[in-house]
């Protein structure tokens, strides 16, 4: 049997390689891997609390507070207090973000299209509905190490 560990292993690390060249080459802006995340997040939310940016991305909240406060300052974000929670801080794209975000997304996707470019279309569409299958089942297993 294949030792999926370790396919798993090559794969996030290629694909992980893959968007910390894009985020420094794509967009004018230096934007880090973890940054790149922050930004594909709150885009992809609309408008999400901090902590719950921090939660998705496997981050604590302090080491996500600095990033946030560096996106902040490059202005690709803002952060404002919620209108019904004074507690909770919420985060936006601001239109350099909203820029920036479909930069680095129109560069992952021409890169994903040259990459399935060497498949045939039966087997791109067997890897996008594993690709489905899989993060269904990591969905359903929950978080590493927590048995």
């Amino acid at each position: 049997m294949e030792d999926v560990n370790e396919l798993i292993h090559l794969f996030v690390r290629r694909y992980g390689l893959l968007n910390a060249n894009c985020c420094e080459s794509c967009c004018g802006q230096d934007v880090s891997l973890v940054q790149s995340h922050i930004l594909y997040e709150i885009k992809r939310k609309k408008n999400p609390s901090m902590q719950s940016v921090a939660d998705e991305l496997g981050i604590d909240i302090t080491t996500f507070s600095r990033q946030i406060k560096s996106l902040v300052t490059k202005g690709l974000i803002e952060k404002a207090l919620d209108e019904e929670d004074k507690r909770v801080n919420v985060l936006s794209l601001t239109s350099e973000g909203e820029r920036v975000s479909l930069l680095l997304r129109q560069y992952m996707e021409k890169h994903i299209e040259r990459v399935f470019s060497f498949m045939t279309e039966f087997e791109k569409e067997s890897v996008i509905h594993s690709l489905k299958l899989l993060t269904w089942a990591l969905t359903k297993a929950g978080p590493c190490c927590t048995d």
